[in-house]
């Protein structure tokens, strides 16, 4: 399932793969540009993710 989703990411240009040529094969994932671009509201939602707990505890 990671797997799938990860691969949906590099789709959608949202993340970069790069694998290294080594034994065990390694992979890397980064930001793409127009991954970056999700940051404010990927912080956004955390401050809402924890004002909600804040209201559940």
């Amino acid at each position: 399932m990671l797997s799938l989703q990860l691969k949906e990411l590099e789709n959608d240009q949202i993340i970069a793969k790069t694998i290294f040529p080594t034994v065990p094969p390694k992979t890397s994932y980064q930001l793409t540009s127009l991954g970056k671009t999700l940051t404010p509201l990927i912080l956004e939602m955390e401050k809402w993710g924890n004002k909600y707990n804040q209201l559940h505890e």
